[in-house]
């Protein structure tokens, strides 16, 4: 029980006790009744300042999903169809993740290797823009039916692969509504001391808020990985060097330019061009970038998947944000100097005339280099290294907008996109989740590597697929030695075709937490869960874990100990494609 003391009471209180003061002091009574007055006054200050009780409350279900994401939210729908009890908790006020918020152009890779449970999630998104009342701002007939390697609209398949962010919550909040979920928002693990342990196994685990939840499987379902870390599970943060496990494309990669995102013209970094002296212009790093292959403790750059619109009536301008500076996006005045002008190549269309707005090009919405002390970082460490991702992202919108540096025919047309008015409403239509690329990555029973994605070994006890591209963003932005800028960590290597994932990369190694799964932060190679890290997948991967809890707990045995043939079947009788 938590005690909060109550001020409001007394601020209400406050003008009257005042006046009964005032009239005590001035009206010449002997000190005595004064004593009386004043004793009077305090306990009605006592009276009105009571304490609000808080009760701290523990919750029990057979399988606790931390992290409202879209791998937790079929992982409880997966938990809930098995005929077990099931909450999810979590820090997130909106369920869905990176789905609703704002990765509405579905990095689905080949569509054929997603199955069961996340398949019905697109099919329940083609079902949404079948009914007119879905299409509010365009007709259905005028949307391009174009997504990233497939149709976005399968007729055929009767599945939707674009979507509005809106429409992706609406689909997770109603499925949790059928299944019976009882969902605990604005939840957030005492990472420090919130874990407890009985013998191998977490027993419970206990937010700041004192709310304790406990359970016989524990689903880690964070794009960070906080409940695996907080349990004592080994993970890693970073690029591994190219030997650590044989690889080519992990590691610093120096030299390789794989996407249109580096910079392709000779762009002097020096705030006064050709004066070191004067200093680098921002967001540009002094260190060096490292030596190609070698292992480093940097990260791939986040953003936010802005949802814009250019519809007239549902259109909000670009906000100039608190703390704005327009010297920040000086390096890309110098881009557009030398002759680019791709900054719409990344507008990818959705239903009713908005986008899923991601990174492109040299200095773009990629925040490179501003996120390394993230993923271990401090509840409050986080929260400021959003704002400056979010100042950072906003501050570019506004500056391509309005700044007289920009081109002319860039401003003109960017000033026709604002942010969509009816997505995130109670986040100033700003999403709600980061594109949290990567954090933490579990080192579990099984590390997934490039040899399993590109089909150069076999992969044991498959619990699921991936197809997408080994995929890095920029990692760092860096001087090169003949003195100009450039970024480095930016790969893309597609798969000849769709790859098995293990059971073992989604559970601790022996001697770990017996009762956590872990369906996001898996077990992989930097490189390799650059191809993992699709929504899709870790849809995937939560039905797959929750398979196995359900399992785990009937046969009493641990997470490491769960017969894979009767995983098998079971995924397989559940549409699971392996």
């Amino acid at each position: 029980m938590g005690e909060v003391f109550d001020y409001t009471g007394c601020l209400q209180i406050a003008p009257l006790l005042y006046e009964l003061f005032y009239i005590s002091i001035s009206s010449n009574l002997p000190p005595r009744c004064v004593m009386k007055w004043l004793f009077s006054l305090l306990l009605v200050l006592c009276l009105s300042c009571t304490s609000n009780t808080i009760e701290e409350a523990t919750y029990e279900a057979d399988i606790v999903i931390y992290g409202g994401t879209s791998s937790g939210v079929v992982a409880a729908v997966q938990a809930s169809r098995m005929g077990h009890s099931v909450l999810i908790v979590g820090p997130d006020r909106h369920l869905g993740g990176l789905t609703s918020g704002g990765l509405g152009w579905t990095d689905s890779g080949n569509t054929e290797a997603v199955g069961g449970v996340a398949r019905e999630f697109y099919h329940r998104i083609w079902q949404y823009y079948q009914r007119d009342d879905a299409w509010k701002w365009q007709h259905r007939e005028e949307y391009r039916n174009r997504g990233q390697g497939t149709v976005a609209m399968d007729s055929s398949e009767q599945t939707m692969w674009v979507f509005e962010p809106h429409v992706a919550e609406h689909v997770f909040d109603t499925w949790v509504q059928e299944e019976g979920v009882d969902v605990y928002r604005d939840e957030w693990l005492d990472r420090e001391s919130g874990i407890i342990m009985d013998g191998g196994a977490v027993s419970s685990i206990t937010m700041l808020s004192g709310n304790t939840y406990k359970g016989r499987m524990f689903i880690d379902a964070t794009y960070e990985g906080d409940l695996m870390a907080a349990a004592g599970v080994s993970y890693t943060v970073g690029r591994e060097a190219n030997a650590t496990y044989g690889e080519t494309w992990n590691g610093i990669q120096v030299g390789v330019l794989h996407h249109r995102h580096w910079f392709m013209e000779d762009i002097d970094p020096y705030v006064v061009p050709g004066d070191p002296s004067s200093g680098l212009l921002p967001r540009i790093s002094p260190d060096p970038p490292g030596i190609k292959g070698d292992g480093d403790h940097r990260l791939q750059a986040y953003c936010y998947r802005m949802c814009l619109s250019n519809h007239p009536d549902n259109r909000v301008p670009f906000p100039r944000p608190a703390g704005y500076d327009s010297t920040q996006y000086e390096l890309l005045v110098r881009v557009f100097e030398s002759g680019w002008r791709e900054s719409f190549d990344k507008f990818d269309g959705i239903p009713n005339r908005k986008t899923d707005t991601n990174n492109h090009g040299p200095f773009s919405t990629d925040n490179i280099g501003m996120n390394y002390d993230y993923p271990e970082a401090s509840y409050e460490r986080r929260a400021e290294i959003l704002q400056e991702h979010t100042t950072y992202q906003q501050g570019l919108m506004y500056f391509l907008s309005n700044d007289p540096r920009v081109p002319e025919e860039i401003q003109t047309q960017m000033r026709e996109w604002g942010l969509a008015k009816d997505e995130f409403i109670d986040n100033n239509h700003w999403p709600h989740q980061i594109y949290v690329r990567e954090a933490r990555r579990m080192v579990g029973a099984y590390v997934m590597t490039e040899h399993d994605v590109l089909g150069a070994r076999e992969v044991p006890q498959p619990i699921g697929m991936g197809s997408y591209t080994l995929d890095s963003h920029n990692v760092q932005r860096y001087v090169k030695p003949d003195g100009f800028v450039q970024n480095e960590g930016d790969i893309g290597v597609r798969p000849d075709a769709p790859y098995r994932i293990a059971y073992g990369s989604i559970i601790p190694k022996e001697g770990e937490a017996t009762n956590v799964f872990v369906s996001i932060a898996m077990s992989s190679s930097h490189i390799a869960f650059g191809s993992i890290r699709m929504e899709p997948v870790f849809m995937i991967l939560g039905q797959s874990a929750a398979t196995a809890a359900s399992q785990a707990i009937q046969k009493g045995v641990a997470v490491q100990e769960v017969n894979y043939e009767e995983l098998r079947e079971q995924l397989l009788a559940d549409k699971q494609r392996l």
